[in-house]
């Protein structure tokens, strides 16, 4: 790391998770290259149809269950089911009961990153491989 680069290590033990979308909690860390994100969606929370341009995103469910429309594909998850959402596919995410599951977005979406400074490792390409969405 270069000087002045923030520490390699962190916590979300005490931070409060950013609501991106209504219903929809996140708590991110990133570096250059890639974006891991703690999700929560509170009961009965639905996200639409919609897509991203220019990022991969993989998903772990690890609590609850939710409806993934990935494509022209639906399946029903329960923690310990994966998914993965390629770049400009459309998909939609709905939890009737709530849920929770971790998230690698890549390149790093700047809408994710709830706070630049405390979310985010940079080196020496800084945020130049980051994508808007």
């Amino acid at each position: 790391m270069s000087d002045g680069a923030s520490s390699p290590f962190g916590t979300w033990n005490g931070v409060a998770p950013h609501e991106l979308f209504p219903g929809v909690f996140l708590h991110a860390v990133g570096g250059e290259q890639v974006l891991v994100c703690r999700v929560t969606y509170e009961p009965g929370t639905t996200v639409e149809r919609h897509h991203h341009e220019a990022t991969e995103q993989v998903v772990v469910l690890t609590e609850g269950e939710m409806t993934l429309t990935v494509g022209h594909e639906q399946r029903r998850l329960v923690a310990g089911d994966v998914a993965v959402m390629n770049r400009g596919v459309p998909h939609e995410l709905c939890s009737e009961g709530g849920c929770t599951f971790i998230e690698a977005l890549a390149p790093v979406p700047r809408d994710h990153v709830p706070d630049f400074e405390r979310d985010l490792v940079l080196g020496d390409l800084g945020s130049s491989l980051h994508v808007e969405r």
